[in-house]
């Protein structure tokens, strides 16, 4: 519950180890106070009555690196967080209406003329969301160019340090820290969805380690183009300001009595370093942001890299009884099932059963699965269309094109205009009805192309598909979720390209990258972990040598340790696999069932970060304990070092089930290492529980 002082012009939101305050000021400015470590009301109305700087009289203003929530217009110079276009005028100039506490959040209204503007604020443990509410309560239209969902005020300090999360495809989420300098350092996504290139996260320090000191960390939920902008001002005030869409060049334009609610933009501080602030991002998503996160996510096959397009009942039904077998406990037909989908230049669009591969639809594949004891699920694509299809051909008009202009293609197909409403309706049944023809468990969703050709030539505003898109996929996913709610969702886009927290709040695990390949698997997975939870982190055991990617060999040992870290899965051609390797799978997925409640629950410790030799995570969850570790190479003769466990009892005593061995809390790991690790590209997985 949010603290308001007496006046009603200090507000607190307070966490179990942190606080976020704000001010109005009797000129109704709103300005930031404090974000840090928990403080009382007191302290915040102490903070409320310091005066501002005067300095650089009029060539500086006194409201830039201060302000909640920047506007255009008036006397500021900072990256606004709003833009506002009507035809009279352009910028905002409003005042401030009335406060709001409901519960846990906090509504601060303002308005110009007939612009209402609501600033929301909810503390959710140590993570405060932001976001804010648009309304056009005025006669005639008016045009948001930006709508930022927030701006985060840092404290004055020296030598800020930026980390992200950058790469491509296959590369995905690969963690980056660098000196903050003067100037803005602009991160994003101008592809339509969130995109390979960046997650929608950054984190701020001065001189963190994994364990001990100040972090502060943003997240965005908008699975679009978007945008952060990191400043470090001419004072050396920093700033962050982030939201939908990329550029100022218009967002969305508002009909009287029209709104527009932004993404949340979420942030926290943590004193424990890295970890402690990667900790409290998994907590909080956990608790608050991914659907039934308390249900462990099962071990799953999937047939992509086993079949890849050419696919049959019979030749599923065969890999099912291999995948069961080994423990496998839910089934998954990737793409090739429906159409004329032989390969990928037809059939997207089409969402009916191949009637030559599953001449009686998909029930009878799924019920073989179910009574082989798996769930059973499909791959589908359903923002996409091939030129080669019965959709497109019927509906040329309902993809995003220019007029006049060439439609782009990519891996031969065009993306659907999601943001018509006539598309909407159209998916809504085919997908409603093929969940509702067969027992469907399990939907992975894939987005594999980007935006190019965004034009929608009939339409008075044609940019706001670039927003109605995405507020159309979340209306769709939260229908079928509704109407389906015994089936789970996969968010993939060519691997990791969808994802955030928006989409995290509408499916139960995400694809991380397309990239199988164990080692670099390890890199991709250090730098997710640094915001996302290995809950949601699927991680696929495929075959060896890595054909599809770089022909890298690895052992099954190794290939299965590094799927472990997260969501198991396996995607190799398991009719290759030989009977000794099928055995070996099956004591490895044992083992993972043994402690997914661990990975999956689990509070997460990077042990080492995976720079070339030994690496490690560590998941503690009660009084039980698990270490996966990955040897990538030894050299010299040196041997393996030992490892230092975090997040156990010191007082207490733990028992390593791998080598009999008893540890009190505050341990270094040594003896299990050496006897779990033999050389190169080498993994181990070592259990503790207190006793």
């Amino acid at each position: 519950m949010p603290e308001i002082a007496d006046n009603g012009r200090t507000w607190l939101l307070s966490g179990p180890t942190s606080s976020y305050a704000l001010h109005l000021t009797e000129a109704d400015e709103l300005v930031h106070l404090h974000w840090g470590p928990g403080i009382a009301l007191a302290d915040a109305e102490a903070l409320a009555i310091l005066p501002p700087s005067e300095r650089g009289a009029s060539f500086e203003s006194p409201l830039d690196g201060r302000e909640e929530y920047p506007v255009e217009g008036g006397p500021r110079f900072v990256r606004p967080a709003l833009s506002v276009r009507t035809d009279e005028r352009r910028g905002t100039e409003w005042s401030f209406e009335d406060f709001e506490a409901d519960g846990d959040e906090l509504r601060l209204r303002f308005r110009d003329a007939g612009l209402a503007v609501t600033l929301h604020y909810r503390m959710r443990g140590d993570v405060v969301e932001r976001w804010t509410t648009l309304r056009n309560d005025g006669e005639r239209p008016l045009e948001l160019l930006r709508a930022d969902s927030a701006t985060w005020t840092l404290p004055e300090r020296d030598d800020w340090r930026l980390s992200q999360l950058h790469g491509r495809w296959a590369a995905e989420s690969r963690l980056t820290r660098a000196p903050l300098t003067y100037g803005e350092k602009v991160i994003g996504s101008r592809r339509g969805h969130t995109g390979h290139q960046h997650l929608p996260w950054v984190a701020l320090d001065t001189d963190a380690t994994e364990e001990r000191g100040e972090v502060y960390g943003c997240a965005l939920g908008w699975s679009g183009s978007w945008r952060i902008a990191v400043a470090q001002l001419p004072d050396a005030r920093v700033q962050i300001t982030g939201g939908a869409g990329y550029d100022d060049s218009g967002l969305l334009r508002l009909a009287a009595g029209e709104s527009f609610t932004t993404p949340v933009f979420a942030g926290l501080w943590s004193d424990a370093g890295f970890g402690g602030a990667s900790r409290t991002w998994h907590a909080y998503q956990r608790a608050y942001v991914v659907p039934d996160a308390e249900q462990h996510r099962p071990v799953l096959f999937n047939s992509w890299e086993a079949t890849y397009f050419d696919i049959s009942e019979e030749q599923q039904g065969a890999l099912a009884r291999r995948a069961a077998a080994i423990g496998v406990e839910l089934f998954v037909v990737d793409d090739g099932w429906f159409g004329a989908r032989t390969g990928d230049h037809a059939g997207l669009g089409d969402w009916r059963p191949n009637p030559d591969r599953f001449p009686n639809g998909l029930k009878p594949l799924a019920d073989q699965v179910h009574a082989l004891g798996m769930q059973f699920g499909i791959w589908v694509e359903p923002e996409m269309v091939n030129p080669d299809s019965e959709l497109y051909r019927a509906h040329p008009d309902w993809v995003q094109f220019q007029s006049g202009r060439k439609r782009t293609e990519f891996r031969n197909q065009l993306m659907l205009n999601l943001a018509r409403e006539d598309v909407q309706e159209y998916l809504w049944e085919q997908l409603h009805g093929l969940l509702s023809s067969a027992p469907v468990d399990y939907v992975k969703w894939d987005f594999n192309r980007c935006f190019t050709d965004a034009g929608w030539p009939d339409d008075p505003y044609p940019q706001r598909l670039w927003v109605d898109h995405v507020r159309a996929l979340y209306a769709l996913l939260d229908r079928l979720r509704a109407a389906h709610p015994e089936v789970a969702f996969e968010s993939c886009s060519g691997g990791g390209g969808r994802i955030d927290l928006g989409i995290m709040s509408r499916t139960d695990q995400v694809w991380t990258s397309d990239n199988t390949d164990p080692l670099d698997r390890l890199d991709i997975q250090h730098g997710f972990s640094q915001i996302h939870p290995a809950r949601v982190m699927a991680a696929w055991v495929t075959d060896s040598p890595n054909a599809q990617l770089n022909g890298r060999v690895s052992s099954l040992r190794f290939r299965f340790v590094s799927a472990m870290a997260g969501v198991l899965g396996v995607g190799g051609d398991l009719s290759e696999w030989s009977e000794e390797e099928l055995a070996e799978a099956r004591r490895w997925v044992d083992l993972y069932k043994e402690i997914r409640p661990l990975v999956q629950q689990g509070d997460l410790y990077r042990l080492r970060p995976p720079a070339g030799g030994l690496s490690a995570v560590q998941y503690v969850r009660g009084d039980e304990s698990v270490v996966l570790a990955w040897l990538q190479a030894q050299r010299f003769g040196e041997p393996v070092p030992a490892l230092r466990l975090r997040g156990l009892d010191p007082t207490a005593s733990y028992e390593c089930r791998e080598t009999g061995e008893v540890h009190r809390g505050a341990v270094l790991l040594h003896h299990g290492l050496r006897t779990g690790l033999r050389g190169d590209l080498d993994a181990t997985v070592i259990r503790l529980r207190r006793i």
